[in-house]
């Protein structure tokens, strides 16, 4: 007979339980312990229960109750009812302080588990009352075993586990052009196709903001001037028409007309048609800079969940060199530059600059000015980043300068680093596609189990972590290095697997299950109908095998990270590589999209610390910190140059083709040095990277505007104004207060070195 027990495991039926269990109660009674009637009450139950293939826990409990209240030891059912009623408690006090630590808005890692959701508002805390009791319901019905047990050791982590039950995808690049054309329905209404840029503006904040409630990750438009380009075309015809109906006179030959630059300047001197093609344009231009600043003030202010979260929002731009799109380009870069409010920098979309020679890169390149400005612009607002379409792997064969449709052809990216480009079942784009579910494994807890599996083989005792290297033979080097690739070959194939069986649980979604995602926005899902089965077009999407602390697990198998010794830096890629191909080798097993990741490690950071610290305790270099060093980054704390760092993290940005992230910190006020963005976008050229920025520190007085680079600001120097807000970036996003972050993050915010000329190590 099989049990099933409180957590849906199933078990084999073991009278000997019932035994122990009422000797237990019994125990605490008068009478003392009976065996033989403890023995009695057991077989009686069992004989009760005998024919049934299948029982539960409460089932046998209730049994044994009504044995010992039949029996002469009243007293015992009394004492097991009690035992039993504490146990049920027990069970239930971890949830009762976990919702207490919410309700009395305490900081600690499950309320500031995510620095863009204020859980201190009803709407928060209700969604981490969700989010927490719903892990629990997939670790007991949805996981395997064996990926059950690798989350809850800290061996992997599962993402966005609570949203698990709700089948819902991670991300989507959003092809806004069809939305644009031919318009949508969302929720009980519906939008018409636009006609001006103000209605294309808003309607590209609707698109993310509705697809963002059906999914539970970012949103990204992955052209976002070559999408807006025709609505700045259709406004100027607009603007054409009002002048015409002013002056009362045909204009219609300049319906056609494309001005060689949408600039604003003076109408004085003008005369003629040459006044009014200059009026139009100034009115153009007023309305697409007025369309822009309204995208950017929604996507910073459209909550589209609870917890004042606002959509995980991105968009992707730079080359579309026709007037249109330059004007889009241009006027979402200053209005980004000018701030939202009263000044204040936004926080979302991020925005990503796509760089590419021939086009925006060189000094005779057509939008190189526009690139000058997305510096001058980053060095003061942190965005846009900088995708580097020349990589070698971001390349395109049929990408051609001459195709007005060549966006579809260039690589995009999510904010936060998801890349989607190549497709084992179609069209190589990162248009209508998107991340499906992503899991990472925690590099440094199988470096310190292979590094004491290593001693014990090879009879060698040290301690771990820091300049331990000079103790390590090279038969423990070897012996180490095999046990740790078994291993990470292990815990691959549980990821690997358990990604599967999340996609095929997705898989038995329908399409109006996804109303808007489904419509036509993830690519195929047109050819849908709404009670069909998502699963012929969930094959699109990617599935992200990820790590953390490379540095760390380094520092472990040879006594320092790649940063300062080439020795770990070779041995860091091989680590790398060997992760690759097996993430390759899935991918022809179960012939899905699976892509290695570079994790984006907010909440993670710390909880697989925490895990390690309590089971190995503090070894220095590795578990000494509140948080492991982000996927192959060199350690925030390690104090190198900008162009060593990047030497040291470029070769890992080919082999992480889910997505990868180069920072440098700049030190200093960036918005007087521009060109240090410059320098930075040069280095990724220049080391064939995918995708990077720079962090710095934007403090600014709320009551005066008062700005600068200092990250201690506390009382404003020109007002006395203690009413400071301190940006910073977090796993790519911008966070507005560091009060939401998590202890981990906190620390390694703290630990930021910055990027001179100084450089140690190699």
């Amino acid at each position: 007979m099989q049990v099933i027990k409180r957590d849906g495991r199933v078990t084999e039926f073991n009278r000997e339980r019932i035994v122990k269990a009422v000797t237990l109660a019994m125990a605490h009674t008068a009478g003392g312990i009976d065996i033989d009637l403890a023995n009695k009450i057991a077989l009686a139950v069992e004989k009760q229960l005998d024919g049934k293939l299948q029982t539960t826990v409460y089932d046998i409990q209730d049994a044994v109750e009504k044995k010992l209240m039949a029996s002469s030891r009243k007293e015992v059912a009394q004492e097991y009812i009690t035992y039993r009623y504490n146990r049920d408690v027990a069970r239930k006090s971890r949830t009762k302080d976990m919702f207490l630590e919410i309700i009395e808005t305490k900081s600690n890692d499950i309320t500031r588990e995510n620095a863009n959701m204020n859980t201190d508002t009803p709407a928060g805390m209700m969604m981490k009352f969700a989010s927490e009791t719903t892990k629990p319901f997939v670790d007991d019905f949805l996981l395997s075993p064996e990926a059950r047990m690798a989350h809850s050791n800290g061996y992997i982590h599962i993402h966005d586990k609570d949203y698990y039950p709700t089948k819902s995808l991670t991300c989507l690049q959003h092809p806004l052009d069809e939305i644009l054309k031919n318009g949508f329905r969302a929720g009980h209404g519906s939008s018409r196709p636009a006609k001006r840029i103000e209605t294309a503006s808003i309607i590209g904040c609707i698109s993310m903001e509705t697809v963002q409630n059906e999914m539970h990750g970012g949103q990204a438009i992955p052209a976002f001037d070559y999408y807006l380009a025709p609505y700045v075309k259709l406004t100027f015809i607009e603007e054409i028409k009002k002048i015409e109906e002013l002056l009362e006179k045909d204009l219609s030959k300049y319906y056609d007309y494309s001005p060689k630059d949408y600039i604003i300047k003076s109408l004085d001197g003008l005369q003629g048609e040459e006044r009014d093609l200059q009026a139009a344009i100034n009115a153009t231009v007023s309305r697409v800079h007025q369309s822009m600043e309204a995208f950017i003030h929604n996507m910073n202010t459209i909550h589209s969940r609870g917890g004042n979260q606002v959509v995980f929002s991105s968009i992707n731009y730079g080359t579309d060199t026709s007037p249109e799109g330059r004007c889009i380009i241009r006027e979402i870069l200053l209005s980004t530059e000018r701030g939202v409010g009263n000044g204040e920098t936004p926080i979302f979309p991020i925005q990503i600059w796509k760089k590419k020679r021939g086009v925006n890169y060189l000094p005779k390149d057509q939008n190189y000015d526009l690139y000058k400005l997305a510096c001058r612009v980053t060095a003061k607002r942190f965005f846009p980043n900088f995708i580097n379409l020349d990589a070698t792997f971001n390349k395109h064969e049929k990408w051609d300068a001459k195709d007005p449709n060549r966006y579809y052809y260039e690589v995009a990216t999510m904010g936060c680093r998801t890349r989607v480009f190549s497709n084992r079942h179609g069209e190589k784009t990162s248009v209508g596609r998107g991340n499906l579910s992503f899991t990472t494994i925690n590099l440094v807890r199988l470096a310190i189990e292979a590094s004491y599996e290593a001693q014990e083989k090879t009879g060698l005792k040290f301690d771990l972590g820091k300049g331990s290297q000079e103790y390590m033979t090279q038969e423990y080097r070897q012996t180490t290095k095999k046990i740790f690739l078994r291993k990470l070959e292990e815990y691959e194939g549980i990821v690997a697997k358990q990604l599967y069986d999340r996609y095929k649980f997705q898989c038995t979604a329908i399409a109006k299950q996804f109303p808007l995602l489904m419509s036509g926005l993830w690519q195929d899902s047109e050819k849908l109908k709404p009670n069909d089965l998502v699963e012929p077009v969930l094959k699109h999407g990617t599935l992200g095998i990820g790590f953390i602390g490379l540095a760390e697990c380094l520092t472990v198998l040879t006594g320092k990270h790649h940063g300062e010794s080439e020795e770990a830096q070779k041995l860091g890629l091989e680590i790398i590589r060997f992760m690759h191909d097996e993430c390759e080798r899935y991918a022809n097993r179960y012939d899905l999209n699976y892509s290695m990741l570079a994790t984006p490690a907010e909440g993670l950071s710390g909880r697989f610390t925490k895990i390690d610290k309590r089971e190995f305790g503090i070894i220095q270099g590795v578990t000494d910190k509140e948080y492991y060093t982000n996927s192959n980054h060199v350690p925030v704390w390690y104090k190198c140059t900008a162009e060593h760092k990047a030497r040291i993290e470029a070769p890992y940005h080919e082999l992480t083709e889910g997505g990868h992230i180069f920072y440098i910190e700049l030190d200093g006020d960036a918005t007087h040095n521009p060109e240090s963005v410059e320098a930075v976008v040069d280095l990724m050229d220049k080391y064939n990277m995918g995708y990077g920025s720079v962090n710095h520190t934007r403090s600014r007085c709320m009551d005066c505007g008062f700005e600068n680079a200092d990250a201690t600001l506390e009382k404003c120097p020109m007002c006395g104004s203690t009413n400071i807000d301190t940006i910073q970036r977090i796993t790519g996003y911008l966070v507005g207060t560091t009060s939401r972050w998590n202890k981990g993050k906190l620390a390694e915010l703290h630990d930021r070195v910055t990027h001179d000329g100084t450089c140690k190590g190699v």
